[in-house]
């Protein structure tokens, strides 16, 4: 196997990908509606928008796909891309700087395009506020000249189908998002979906896959289908190269052992954050900058990548105080939790 197949275990259940990452994932992603498992009720709304705008031989209204990574929102704009027999073309907040940037993407649009922009809410502010009149009046104002002899041209752009996709829809300004047609919150999956998905990529890539080996990665992959689909890879480099080549449950977990993941997808970050928390602060409270020192990471890791998880497991709680680690963080670590654990202050964190 190439070092591309020996990736750091820390990142296996991370939902992010890097580009070798998004390489692998392009081939099992589903290509239909029909095919994309999960999110039935996102999938049935969105089917009917595109439906009615296919009768109406219009292009589909403007939409949001708002969710936590690696749940499918990328794939959904290819899907819409397809339904409705379009080009795509693709862009991310972070890359428009400028309202030129912008610009110059939508003016070369055809009519009918689909324009998927990621991590919309990172776009810059001219940039944003362009996109406005783009998405209401198919229509952006060229400025020319600068100070109080430049002039607004008005360019007429075909129009077109923008799907936008944030991880965190409160930062997106009123104004954008009431642009929006159509708005799904995606949520993450339960063990049965991703069970499916595990065995329809296992066919893909010709992988052996017992029914109990896809339990065991489905419930190890934190609700996420590209969690689960990497988790897959790595499984059956170990039966290839460990096993027989087919993955039973005793293999899938030996290499999941191998790689970090434990039963619940906790991996060697998230536990260090809770052995610190449990075995040097006592559970807490402790401040997140104090606990990322702890683990010798950056606050933003912490906060961005294991707080969530942990939180939506029931590990850790967020209080004025700080950090807190509840009982069940304790018994999962197989700790005996010090008398008094659980009593801390649990109001809700206003702060953040």
């Amino acid at each position: 196997m190439s070092d591309a197949d020996h990736p750091d275990v820390s990142t296996l259940v991370r939902p992010g990908s890097d580009p070798d990452e998004r390489a692998a994932e392009s081939a099992l992603r589903p290509t239909t509606l029909a095919e994309f498992e999960g999110q039935a009720r996102v999938s049935d709304q969105l089917g009917l928008v595109l439906e009615a705008a296919r009768r109406r031989g219009a292009v589909a209204d403007h939409v949001l796909l708002s969710g936590p990574p690696g749940l499918g929102k990328t794939t959904l704009a290819m899907i819409i891309a397809a339904e409705m027999a379009a080009p795509l073309r693709i862009s991310s907040g972070p890359a428009i700087t400028h309202a030129g940037d912008l610009a110059a993407i939508l003016s070369g649009l055809v009519e009918g395009e689909v324009f998927f922009l990621d991590e919309i809410h990172r776009m810059s502010r001219p940039a944003e506020e362009m996109l406005y009149l783009a998405m209401e009046d198919f229509r952006v104002d060229v400025v020319v000249g600068k100070g109080p002899g430049a002039t607004a041209i008005p360019l007429e752009i075909p129009r077109f189908t923008l799907v936008g996709a944030t991880t965190r829809a409160g930062l997106l300004p009123g104004p954008l998002r009431d642009r929006f047609g159509f708005t799904a919150q995606l949520d993450f999956y339960d063990a049965a979906d991703l069970e499916h998905i595990v065995h329809r990529s296992a066919a893909l890539i010709g992988a052996r896959l017992d029914d109990a080996a896809a339990v065991e990665i489905a419930r190890r992959s934190r609700g996420t289908p590209r969690i689960a689909n990497r988790l897959l890879r790595r499984v059956r480099d170990y039966a290839q190269v460990r096993a027989d080549g087919r993955v039973t449950r005793a293999v899938a977990r030996a290499a999941l052992e191998l790689y970090e993941v434990d039963e619940l997808g906790l991996d060697r970050l998230d536990r260090g954050v809770l052995l610190a928390m449990c075995r040097r602060f006592g559970g807490g409270p402790v401040g997140l900058s104090t606990l990322a020192i702890s683990v010798s990471e950056e606050r933003e890791t912490v906060e961005e990548v294991a707080e969530p998880f942990l939180v939506r497991q029931g590990f850790l709680m967020r209080t004025p105080r700080g950090r807190v680690a509840t009982p069940a963080a304790w018994q999962h670590l197989g700790l005996t939790p010090p008398r008094g654990v659980g009593d801390a202050d649990t109001s809700p964190d206003l702060f953040g």
